[in-house]
């Protein structure tokens, strides 16, 4: 029986945010993988955890998967775990659990903190949709080019960005995006000096700037707000009839598309029209 690879989630700040199963899990497997084996030491040893460590990092982990793979195809249970948070979302992780998924080797998550979820609990922005689109590129260039298709967006944005370049993508967001978009950004999530912060583009630059800025961020950008159209329902419907090429059924869903409108609406609103031809 081969064993099992548990993807074990572990805090993000406070360490009193490890849940019981993690610590039990973490007691009992033959072989804990980590991110930077001195910094798991540190949580390992607050709760007395025995467990032989062995790095398992972005620049080793395709040549440290099949070892790990091996080891569980002969039966030994095995960890993952990354400096902060939950292994493989931002972190290294996915390529061994990918090669443990292809060699059929049974995994488990062992839930617990991710500072996206974290930071979208409590940033007061919607979170019936968003999209995670992990930490920004460095060279303003290429952010500027990987943000231009997030500005229209019609979800919350989640983005996780260094100290040293926040600023920097501030200014950023605010050149696409404009400066009265709202933001809000979580610092320090679950430590001592934990800092939420809601407001525009422009406030948030400010903010920011007052003092040199610790811990890692998480940015929430706020849905843009969607264009209204120039012209009236029934403006619109009785344009593309005069332009001829589509048939009312098409004409009607393109008009409730731009119109945020269901096409039920939009076709009782077509009647009058429909009944002149």
């Amino acid at each position: 029986m081969s064993g099992t690879l548990y993807v074990v989630a572990t805090p993000i700040g406070n360490l009193e945010d490890m849940s019981y199963r993690a610590v039990r899990i973490l007691s009992e497997v033959a072989l804990i993988a980590a991110e930077d084996t001195r910094h798991s030491r540190r949580l390992l040893d607050h709760y007395g955890i025995k467990s032989r460590l062995i790095s398992c990092h972005e620049h080793n982990e395709h040549e440290r998967s099949p070892e790990l793979v091996a080891k569980l195809q002969a039966g030994e249970d095995v960890a993952l775990i990354s400096d902060a948070g939950t292994p493989a979302i931002a972190d290294p992780g996915y390529r061994l659990v990918r090669a443990c998924r292809l060699a059929g080797i049974e995994g488990a998550s062992v839930p617990g903190c991710n500072a996206m979820i974290a930071a979208l609990s409590i940033s007061g922005l919607p979170t019936d949709s968003f999209r995670f689109a992990g930490f920004l590129p460095s060279k303003r260039g290429a952010r500027q080019r990987f943000l231009e298709p997030f500005c229209s967006a019609d979800h919350t944005l989640v983005f996780y960005e260094t100290p040293h370049r926040l600023l920097a993508a501030l200014e950023d967001l605010q050149q696409i995006c404009g400066a009265e978009r709202e933001i809000a950004i979580g610092r320090e999530l679950t430590k001592k000096h934990e800092e939420l912060f809601l407001g525009s583009l422009a406030a948030a630059s400010e903010h920011f700037a007052q003092k040199p800025v610790k811990g890692e961020l998480v940015l929430m950008l706020a849905a843009g707000e969607k264009e209204r159209p120039q012209e009236t329902v029934e403006e619109a419907l009785q344009r593309l009839h005069a332009e001829g090429g589509l048939s009312w059924k098409e004409i009607t869903k393109r008009v409730a598309k731009e119109h945020g409108l269901t096409g039920s609406d939009v076709y009782r609103r077509s009647l009058p029209l429909r009944n002149r031809d």
